[in-house]
Parts: C-alpha cells; sequence; structure tokens
C-alpha cells in the first residue's frame, strides 16, 4: 500500500486578513507584485488631509502676499481687477500646483497620501512625471475636486467610477494613465511550515544535528514562493535542495512522496522541535525568576514593588513568604514547585 500525495501546496497559505495583491502590476519577470491597490476610504483620508495642507498653504500665501504689497507697493496700488487676477494665480497655485509639485518631487506622494501611506505610479509601475501629475490635477479641479463644472454631477460620476474600477481608479487616473496604491502594506505572518501526515512518523525519527540554519532558511524560502516560480524552476529547485537536506539528514524517507513534500516534513519538524525548546527554555526561566514569566498584577489601592534582581546572597533557603505557584508542569516532572 502506497501512501496517497496529501492536499498540501506550499507557499500558498491564505492572506491573513483578506487582502491580497490586486494592483495588477508585473515585474519584468511575469510575476505579480503583492501591492494592493488604493480604495475610495483611504483615498478620501488622503485628500482630507491634503486640504488641510492646501487652507494652510492658502492662509500663508495671503498673509505673505498682503506683507510684501503693503511694504514695497503700497496700499491702494492695484485696482479690484489686478486683485482678483493674483486671487486667480493663487488659486491655481494651490489646487494644480501643490499636487503637481508634491507629485513629482516626492515620488507621487502630497501630504495626505504619505500620511496615510499611499502613492501615485504610472500604470505599468513606473515613477508617475510631470505630465501625469498635471493631467490629473486639470482633470481632477474640472470634474472631481472642488469639481468647477457641474459639481454635484461629476462627484456622483467620480464615485461610481471609482467604485467599479477593478483597481479603483479616478477619472484623473484614467485620463493620466496612472494609478494610486498602499505604500505601506501590513505584514502577514509569514510562510508557518505545516506537516505532511503521512510523513509524520518518519520525521519524529530524524536526526537533526547537521542541519544549519542557512539550508533551512533556504528551504523556507523556497516553500513560501512556489506559487511564483514556474513548474520547471520549482521542480528543479526542489530536488537539489532535498539532495542537500538528504545528505545531512536520516533516516532515509519512505518512497511514494514528491521532494517537496519531504522539504516541508523536515522543515515543520525543525520548527516543532525549536518551539518545544523555546518552551523548555521558558519553564526553567519561570521557575528560577517567576518576574521573567508573567507580569505582576497590581490589585487596586496597592503600589506594586518588584526587586530589581533575586536577593540570592540574602539566604540560601527559599522563604516561605516569597514562594510564588508557577504554572502546572513548568518545575519538576509532577508540576510541584521546588
Amino acid at each position: 500500500m502506497t501512501a496517497q500525495t496529501p492536499r498540501f501546496v506550499p507557499g500558498r497559505p491564505a492572506p491573513p486578513g483578506g487582502y491580497g495583491a490586486d494592483a495588477g502590476l508585473v515585474s519584468g519577470e511575469a510575476v505579480e507584485l503583492d501591492i494592493r491597490a488604493a480604495r475610495l476610504g483611504s483615498r478620501v483620508l488622503a485628500l482630507l488631509i491634503d486640504i488641510l495642507a492646501q487652507v494652510t498653504l492658502a492662509v500663508i500665501l495671503v498673509i505673505g502676499a498682503g506683507i510684501l504689497l503693503t511694504s514695497f507697493v503700497g496700499p491702494g496700488a492695484f485696482d479690484g481687477a489686478t486683485l482678483r487676477g493674483l486671487q486667480t494665480v493663487g488659486v491655481v497655485l494651490i489646487l494644480v500646483g501643490y499636487p503637481v509639485a508634491c507629485e513629482t518631487l516626492n515620488s507621487g506622494r502630497t501630504v495626505g497620501k504619505l500620511a496615510v501611506g499611499l502613492r501615485v505610479v504610472r500604470a505599468d509601475g513606473g515613477r508617475v512625471g510631470v505630465r501625469q501629475a498635471l493631467t490629473r490635477s486639470l482633470v481632477g479641479v474640472a470634474v472631481e475636486w472642488p469639481g468647477l463644472v457641474l459639481p454635484l454631477l461629476t462627484w456622483a460620476v467620480g464615485v461610481t467610477v471609482m467604485l467599479t474600477d477593478p483597481r479603483g481608479r479616478r477619472l484623473g487616473d484614467l485620463a493620466a494613465g496612472t494609478l494610486v496604491i498602499h505604500d505601506r502594506s501590513p505584514a502577514g505572518t509569514g510562510y508557518v511550515p505545516t506537516m505532511v501526515p503521512p510523513l509524520a512518523g518518519w520525521a519524529a525519527t530524524l536526526d537533526l544535528t547537521r542541519l544549519d540554519d542557512g539550508l533551512a532558511l533556504a528551504v523556507r524560502q523556497l516553500l513560501s514562493r512556489t506559487s511564483t516560480l514556474t513548474r520547471d524552476a520549482r521542480r528543479r529547485l526542489t530536488r537539489s535542495l532535498w539532495a542537500e537536506v538528504a545528505a545531512v539528514t536520516s533516516p532515509p524517507p519512505p518512497p511514494g512522496l514528491p521532494e517537496w513534500a519531504y522539504l516541508a516534513a523536515v522543515l515543520a519538524e525543525r520548527h516543532m522541535r525549536a518551539r518545544q525548546r523555546l518552551a523548555g527554555t521558558r519553564s526553567v526561566t519561570s521557575t528560577l525568576w517567576p518576574e521573567l514569566a508573567a507580569p505582576a498584577v497590581e490589585a487596586p489601592g496597592f503600589a506594586l514593588v518588584r526587586p530589581a534582581a533575586p536577593a540570592l546572597a540574602q539566604s540560601t533557603v527559599p522563604q516561605p513568604a516569597m514562594a510564588r505557584p508557577v504554572a502546572a508542569g513548568a518545575g519538576t516532572p509532577n508540576g510541584s514547585a521546588r
């Protein structure tokens, strides 16, 4: 009777929190990048921060222009048309110049996008230039925010476009060929080795003393990247690593399973033994110095006083007043504390 191949695909755990790569950006090696596209919520938050920054910049420009005109030209030197022209120039600088300058000079980040963790990139993932940033800003001012052409209608159209687009792009992104992505993605737990059930008994008898950290790390990286490799490359790398692992481990595995199953079993057994050693170390630490094992709980109305170090020099005999209960199994084999 031969063991059946387990339904296990290494390196493809469910993404924590349900997020994944949805930006559609592909590297030069035809591998999809793990980058998330920014959606309506995060972009609205970044817009609110940018509006606050623009209002602050507008106040600074008004105060600065007033001081300069009063000092060098004098009050009443300009008529109403000139003042309206200066106001128009100021509005253009605030609404168009601010995002264009920030996105061009700061790698696609305005103040709001920098605070939220967003960035504007080209549709191919490259850095935006002046043309893309200017197009986004002009379309945004005209039909999105503040929306000089039919504001209510264009706002509804813009929100609908962002909600229906697969990558959350707005009208300005579609016109400029750009995309807003999350620059800071939440880190997952990483690849956790899983024991292949048919190999559990064999893995428990393995001698892993000669399996060094470098080879174990190479196996871990291979198993975590299996889904991103082609079939030929995956088969070649798996066989090569299994030959190295088999040379430093014993006994030999039972036949009938693929090489990746053996590698996963070896890595899972090594991971389990490391956890057991860590648990044993913590158990000894909790017995010798309970203050390091768990934080003391301060009762209401009483001050918490904790010694800086164990008072070994005072007495070598344990005092009844200093004894503390420990967790079951943390001390002697029958669970009693010494």
